[in-house]
């Protein structure tokens, strides 16, 4: 990526996140933007958000984030218009990788536990 892309994408992060934080309905699950890349030419910004929450929650939120894309992409645009000519497509990835490790965590503490039982 090169630093230009870099700066949009880290930009976009930062107001991604302050829009949902503001957007999506309280009561749901945690969302976390945790990442956004960005495509050479600034067409297209793919944005990963961690959901903290129950498998219901975290659909509905993915949910959430289809339907609502180009409402927060018109909310985005009246954020940051006066820093690019054009605002790039949305799209959103659930992340896992914060559920991930949880588990892994789990799993070895799991072991750990066996281990000193069986010693």
């Amino acid at each position: 990526m090169s630093r230009r892309t870099e700066k949009v994408a880290s930009l976009l992060q930062q107001e991604l996140g302050a829009i949902l934080e503001k957007e999506y309905p309280r009561g749901g699950p945690i969302l976390t933007v945790v990442d956004v890349k960005i495509t050479a030419d600034l067409g297209l910004a793919r944005a990963y958000v961690s959901i903290i929450g129950r498998e219901e929650q975290r659909t509905e939120a993915m949910e959430f984030l289809r339907e609502e894309t180009k409402n927060i992409r018109r909310i985005l645009s009246s954020r940051i218009r006066h820093q690019f000519r054009r605002i790039p497509e949305l799209e959103f990835f659930e992340d896992r990788l914060f559920e991930q490790a949880n588990r892994i965590e789990e799993l070895l503490r799991s072991v750990r536990k066996d281990d000193g039982e069986n010693a």
